[in-house]
């Protein structure tokens, strides 16, 4: 059960991502995280509230350098 919970977490995450222009394989931290490593103020601050939700350097730990080759729009 607890996988299931976990899969069904992630399909939802990277679905938003998906859905904000991003690439449906990369998560929200993830595009978040490389925003905010290349000084996008906007990648900044959803970074601040993401980290302080699931813990500090969350988004920069999180990052797929593989995933966001399909996006459409970033952050």
């Amino acid at each position: 059960m607890k996988r299931y919970l976990w899969n069904v977490l992630l399909g939802l995450d990277q679905f938003l991502s998906a859905l904000t222009g991003g690439d449906p394989d990369e998560t929200v931290s993830s595009r978040v995280g490389k925003a905010s490593a290349a000084g996008s103020r906007l990648g900044r601050a959803l970074e601040i509230c993401l980290d302080g939700v699931f813990g500090a350097g969350h988004c920069r730990r999180s990052i797929e350098e593989d995933e966001g080759k399909n996006r459409v729009a970033g952050f």
